[in-house]
């Protein structure tokens, strides 16, 4: 029986290789995905035809994100897994010049869309037995200069798995951190942010990253979450959080 998937942030990086995982599977799937551009998504389309669909628009607008929901199960009458991909980085700043309105704005990506998206979905995913995969990030257990909002906004859906899996009466959840990956967020930390958001050890670190090869190709990790979405969460993993590189993944 076909597979049916939502995953958002799917026009480029991380998202864009999950949809293509996905459909360079032997498994029979349909993917809905959202971004906010809308040409990627048309060329998404182009490429897998009737398999893709999309919505474009803003992942924090809950009538864009309904439409998704509801589209899919016009169309295919289920939900079987997520993909939550869509986060943002900035503001990176120094606790000390703090702007707690751009803060709210980051988790109002990084979390509460996600949150509102799993709201939508929780109670088809309860009939499928589905899954909720969540893109984390190793900022979320470990500091890194500046990054105050976007690693606390990844704590939170690492905690948001543990409830999901805990209280969503047999969903599965996970939140899986994919590495230090050669994406669009990188081109943002090496060339957007200056030493007024992060230290100058920090920056050079990243752009040596770079300079070295040593960024994974976003193709890696976005298996691990296609091979999730398909296949589902093993029990022993079920509200954790962990690693692309698991040995049980």
């Amino acid at each position: 029986m076909v597979k049916v998937i939502l995953v958002t942030g799917v026009s480029r990086g991380i998202g864009r290789k999950v949809v293509d995982n996905i459909f360079s599977s032997k498994e029979d799937a349909v993917v809905y995905g959202i971004a906010r551009s809308e040409a990627p998504l048309e060329s998404i389309k182009k490429q897998y035809g009737d398999k893709f669909f999309y919505v474009a628009g803003d992942v924090t607008d809950k009538t864009i994100v309904a439409k998704l929901v509801e589209d899919a199960l016009a169309r295919h009458g289920k939900i079987d897994s997520i993909v939550a991909n869509a986060g943002v980085l900035s503001p990176v700043q120094n606790i000390k010049e703090i702007d707690v309105e751009a803060w709210k704005k980051l988790y109002d990506v990084n979390f509460f869309s996600i949150l509102t998206l799993i709201s939508l979905t929780i109670h088809h995913l309860i009939k499928t037995k589905g899954n909720v995969i969540l893109v984390s990030s190793n900022a979320s257990t470990q500091w890194y200069s500046g990054w105050g909002a976007y690693g606390s906004s990844k704590a939170a859906l690492n905690h948001l798995a543990l409830t999901v899996s805990q209280e969503g009466d047999g969903v599965k959840a996970i939140a899986v951190e994919p590495g230090v990956v050669d994406t669009p967020m990188q081109i943002e930390i090496r060339e957007k942010i200056g030493p007024a958001g992060m230290s100058s050890e920090a920056l050079k670190m990243f752009r040596d990253l770079k300079s070295t090869g040593a960024l994974l190709d976003s193709n890696i990790p976005a298996s691990v979450y296609a091979k999730l979405a398909l296949n589902g969460i093993p029990s022993d993993l079920n509200g954790l959080y962990v690693g692309y590189d698991d040995k049980r993944l």
